[in-house]
């Protein structure tokens, strides 16, 4: 057992956590006005769930659950039209949780006729109280509400319970409760504040509950998620990584056809699985571009060019603009706007390299049209979505420049970050690519708090330097999701240093695990450890007299500061 395991046992307490992932992921989807190629509804290789959204931040967690069935997923807002509902051809659907009560002015309803559709319905949380209130069962605050680990009794027979234990844990998060279920309903569970913790109507199809089957305190969870989906709806699990490197290469072909295509290569898992997947469909049509621009951790170059060039063949043109972005950075201290002065330079720069490698190609009549992106689902979701808050522009969603001239390529966009490390290993990447800690589009610029200068570039590479240094001699790499450390460039404190007083810079050291980044939880580090990071850091590092620790969790906060 590791250091990091003896210091952090029993405290992964986090809401929305989840364990493990065990299936496998989506197919790629377009952005709007291109194709939408394979994983199209009503795909005859598999069925597929619609997870109805309510508006809670955090819906995606039921979509991944359901893909680690061996299910296919998609989330669409909770007002979608129940016609447009039925063209998708779903096999099933999943009532999210939400933040509102069913009482609350504005509430999100649902259209009764959902349920006279014949389809299978789970309903979680709020979806539960949806359903019954629907459907003639009663909702109301009680005045008792659950929040966190309940102990839940399994009163009856029924699918979603079917060979597991009477008494298990399970997560609550809800103020109302359902206090009858409706006619035609059984009640199957429980809880000592919650009458009807559970119930069913296996005629229909229809199953309820209330609390939270998708998160990992809930002991078992992903069982009643399975039952729902394997013997209520009847769903085949044949969604598998095989179907998503298959649907993914047949999608990029039909997306792009004969046209020729860069990738914006960051150096990070992402962009290089991106790459690889499409390189695989497109062959030597693809061109990659790395941009060194100046914000990457120390060595990161070098090893780009050495490790993902030699393991996938594909032709890469290494741009350095570290001058460009840092003239563009200059006076900005505001994170949307780095952010966005950032996505702007790196389309612009891809554009001048896609004019370049066009020149080279005129004999040929070549066009470069589509630009190939590692955006993944939880860069989407924190950019702003139909139903889930902005929380940050990425600078590869929110970011991009609205003339943009290329039609994106973007093959992981509804991929977690754990599903998208399996599929670099179905690619055959090398473990140095696949298991790479991840690593923000903007580089160093959001763990900079102020200006970023070249100075503070360097002092905050060096501390990162040393923070990675030491979680790699301890072995922690693969235990913890993240670990970095942020410059307060526009904070001073007081120290000591050689008998005389400095007025020097805070570093923070941040880490944190998680499984998808969706939610993380702060990284227990052994004491030594942080102990050996400080010592150095303020040994090593000019202008630092401070080290300190973020134990913060997301949510409330986010895993990186800008």
């Amino acid at each position: 057992m590791s250091e990091l395991q003896r210091s952090d046992a029993g405290h992964d307490v986090r809401p929305g956590a989840v364990g493990p992932a065990g299936g496998a992921p989506t197919a790629p989807v377009a952005r709007p006005g291109t194709p939408a190629g394979a994983g199209a509804p009503g795909h005859p290789g598999y069925d597929t769930v619609l997870v109805i959204d309510f508006g809670a931040q955090y819906a995606q967690l039921i979509a991944r659950r359901v893909r680690e069935c061996h299910v296919y997923s998609e989330i669409v807002p909770w007002d979608m039209p129940v016609d447009e509902i039925l063209a998708r051809r779903p096999s099933a659907l999943i009532l999210s949780g939400g933040p509102k009560s069913v009482y609350s002015p504005g509430a999100p309803r649902v259209d009764p006729a959902l349920f006279e559709t014949g389809l299978p319905i789970l309903g979680i949380c709020y979806g539960h109280q949806v359903m019954a209130q629907a459907l003639a069962g009663s909702v109301a605050r009680t005045g008792t509400a659950e929040y966190g680990a309940t102990r839940l009794s399994v009163t009856g027979p029924g699918v979603l319970f079917d060979g597991l234990p009477v008494a298990q844990q399970v997560w609550m998060s809800h103020g109302d409760s359902v206090t009858a279920a409706p006619p035609g309903f059984r009640v199957t569970a429980s809880t000592p504040s919650t009458p009807v913790a559970a119930f069913e109507d296996p005629t229909r199809r229809l199953y309820g509950v209330q609390f939270h089957p998708e998160v990992v305190h809930s002991e078992r969870g992903l069982d009643v998620l399975r039952h729902f989906l394997l013997v209520g709806a009847g769903c085949r699990p044949t969604w598998t990584m095989v179907n998503i490197v298959d649907e993914a290469v047949a999608a990029v072909r039909a997306q792009v056809g004969s046209g020729r295509l860069i990738c914006g290569l960051s150096g990070g898992v992402d962009s290089a699985v991106a790459a690889a997947l499409v390189h695989r469909a497109v062959g030597d049509a693809l061109t990659c571009v790395f941009v060194d621009h100046g914000l990457l951790r120390a060595g990161e170059a070098e090893q780009v060019e050495r490790d993902f060039v030699a393991s996938t063949g594909v032709d890469l043109v290494h741009v350095k603009a570290a001058d460009r972005f840092a003239a563009a950075l200059a006076g900005v201290t505001d994170p949307e706007h780095k952010r966005k002065i950032i996505g702007r330079e790196f389309i612009r720069v891809f554009e001048e390299s896609a004019r370049e490698l066009e020149a080279r190609a005129e004999a040929e009549g070549a066009t470069i049209e589509h630009l190939v992106q590692g955006t993944l689902y939880p860069d989407v979701i924190e950019s702003g979505s139909p139903t889930a808050a902005k929380i940050k522009s990425h600078h590869n969603v929110g970011g991009l420049p609205e003339d943009l001239r290329f039609g994106l390529v973007e093959p992981l966009r509804t991929l977690f970050k754990d599903e998208v490390r399996r599929l670099g290993e179905e690619l055959g990447l090398p473990e140095e690519i696949v298991w790479r800690q991840p690593f923000p589009g903007p580089g160093l610029a959001v763990r900079i708090i102020g200006e970023v200068t070249p100075e503070r570039l360097d002092v905050v590479r060096a501390a990162d330097e040393v923070v990675r240094d030491e979680i790699r001699r301890a072995g922690l790499d693969r235990e913890i999701w993240q670990v970095f450390a942020v410059l307060l460039a526009d904070v001073r404190s007081v120290g000591v240093q050689g008998d005389e007083r400095t007025y020097g810079h805070p570093v923070v050291l941040r880490a944190v695990t998680s499984e998808d980044a969706m939610t993380a939880d702060w990284a227990r580090l052994p004491y030594g450890l942080l102990e050996r990071i400080s010592n150095r850091i303020v040994n090593e590092v000019g202008q630092v007299n401070r080290v300190v620790y973020d134990i913060t969790s997301k949510p409330p906060g986010t895993i990186e500061w800008e």
